[in-house]
């Protein structure tokens, strides 16, 4: 199979969908991979470290598109690059489809196969792809989050640890999975004083046994959402349904009662965003205001630490990517289940269950796909 990674488009996003790690190991399964020059340049891999690897080096996207059997990327393919796929081409990235109704639709009337990082799945119900970025922007939050709350920036001019005399910020991480228990883990290690809202009392259990007294927890209900941001000066929006929109806990109201200059940070922008009021922001002009609360919503908040993310992201995806070019999609899809629950979009067919009820359209059963070779 001829594999291609093109450079990313995206505003300030400086990862690459292919390592020259995983560029080797596909060439030592018989596959061709394209790198387009400069692809890998952001996150400290240059042309000759592909070459090295056993690549071709490819000018333009243009070409790379035109030649590859199979799209590796990081990022959604932005607008011109979905006029670029094909009817029976592979598309192997991140999609977020469900608030994105026009990338859904260029996706179905390319006529192409898009596998989506964010919902493969795993035997013990994780999510194996989006784990390493959600490990990297729970980490990356706090630290944004107290940049964010400097008053040089518009925040309330709040110390993350406080010092002798004077308290800790307060932290409120809503979402107690992987993006939550980092960020956590982080605002507590600054010295932060954290709690996490979870809906799951398992969970709960879990980061209490595990955790102990670094930060406490709490039930998520909306009365205490509603209570908790009242005394907050940073609040973490990690909330995730798999493949859907993010639940809107914080509404425009709600800002009203939150102390002026305090700061939300919305790691789940790429599904929405978990507060009403957020939009998403670029590395570039990363915050904003509305009433008097800033708002730190980057879409690609991995795409600051572009290296580690881009080993991170390329060490999880490089088993699944060689399955597909090994078996070609249908193959690999049937012989591993939770790489077929990564399928959102084949030949003009919407596949994904929680994409058709966010944007109102209907939806084909992958497995009905499988048969129909």
């Amino acid at each position: 199979m001829k594999i291609g990674c093109p450079t990313e488009i995206k505003p300030q996003e400086f990862r690459v969908g292919i390592t020259p790690s995983a560029a080797q190991e596909a060439v030592a399964h018989g596959h061709t991979v394209l790198i387009q020059t400069g692809a890998g340049v952001g996150a400290g891999f240059d042309d000759a470290a592909y070459t090295a690897a056993g690549a071709q080096i490819i000018g333009t996207a243009d070409e790379v598109f035109a030649s590859a059997d199979m799209i590796v990327k990081v990022k959604e393919p932005q607008a011109k690059e979905r006029k670029m796929l094909r009817e029976g081409q592979l598309l192997f990235t991140y999609l977020h489809l469900a608030p994105d109704p026009e990338q859904t639709r260029d996706l179905l009337a390319s006529g192409c196969t898009a596998i989506a990082y964010e919902t493969v799945t795993d035997r013990n119900g994780g999510l194996p792809l989006l784990a390493p970025m959600s490990e990297v922007a729970g980490k990356l939050a706090p630290q944004m989050g107290a940049w964010t709350l400097q008053k040089a920036n518009g925040g309330r001019g709040v110390l993350m640890g406080g010092v002798p005399g004077v308290g800790p910020a307060q932290v409120v991480v809503i979402g107690g999975g992987v993006v939550g228990t980092h960020a956590a883990r982080v605002a507590a290690g600054m010295g932060a004083d954290v709690t996490v809202l979870d809906r799951s009392l398992p969970r709960m259990r879990y980061l209490d046994d595990v955790f102990g007294s670094t930060f406490r927890t709490r039930y998520a209900s909306q009365a205490n959402i509603a209570e908790m941001i009242t005394s907050a000066d940073m609040v973490v929006g990690a909330v995730l349904i798999p493949g859907a929109a993010a639940p809107k806990l914080v509404s425009r109201a709600d800002l009203a009662t939150m102390k002026p200059g305090s700061v939300l940070v919305d790691v789940a922008i790429d599904q929405g965003g978990c507060f009403e009021t957020s939009h998403a922001t670029t590395h570039e002009n990363p915050i904003y205001d509305v009433d008097g609360i800033l708002h730190y919503c980057v879409a690609n908040m991995p795409g600051a630490v572009a290296r580690t993310s881009t080993i991170a992201l390329g060490n999880a995806t490089m088993p699944f990517m060689l399955a597909l070019a090994d078996k070609g999609w249908r193959q690999a899809c049937t012989d591993d289940p939770h790489l077929l629950a990564g399928l959102n979009v084949h030949a003009g067919q919407l596949t994904y269950v929680a994409v058709g009820q966010a944007l109102g359209m209907d939806v084909t059963a992958p497995e009905k796909l499988l048969k129909a070779a």
